[in-house]
């Protein structure tokens, strides 16, 4: 397993659809995974620190972790079957290791929200990973509101249509 960190969140211009960009800690490579408008925004959210009124799903997700007495000890994105993704969520519970499986955004989200660190698989990364050039737009680390305010512009102009294959 290969450790990544989330690098970016975007929206691709060409599909206007949101991505996450998952990029090698010791390397070069990141891995784009498509994504849907309400996960991104959840993961934006988290990334930017923002409260919101009521918790989110991604926040119940935390919130049920914590009470049950476990911990989220780490995300591993496993596959790629038929162009859909895959993901594990490693949680540690009185002594007992225990996998969910899960959407790759939905445990990005959750280790957003946990600081748990994020994995892909090796043969994956070797797979589909991808070189892309972040320059200085925003990053998971410490990004700016654009990409908020991004993300918001595109749930206000996003259709049903625009998901129908």
């Amino acid at each position: 397993m290969l450790e990544v960190r989330l690098a970016a969140v975007r929206v691709d211009l060409q599909s206007n659809t949101p991505v996450i960009l998952l990029q090698e800690k010791d390397g070069e490579r990141s891995l784009p995974i498509f994504i849907g408008a309400p996960e991104a925004t959840a993961i934006a959210f988290a990334i930017q620190g923002i409260a919101v009124p009521r918790p989110m799903t991604h926040d119940l997700m935390k919130d049920l972790v914590e009470l049950l007495g476990a911990t989220v000890s780490r995300v591993v994105v496993t596959e790629v079957r038929e162009k859909t993704y895959f993901a594990e969520i490693h949680l540690e519970m009185s002594g007992q290791r225990l996998e969910v499986s899960s959407r790759p955004s939905d445990a990005v989200a959750l280790a957003a929200r946990t600081g748990s660190p994020l994995f892909v698989a090796d043969e994956l990364m070797e797979d589909a990973g991808i070189l892309v050039e972040m320059g200085d737009e925003v990053e998971g680390e410490g990004g700016s509101e654009e990409l908020v305010g991004e993300f918001l512009e595109f749930l206000d102009n996003v259709r049903p249509e625009d998901f129908s294959g």
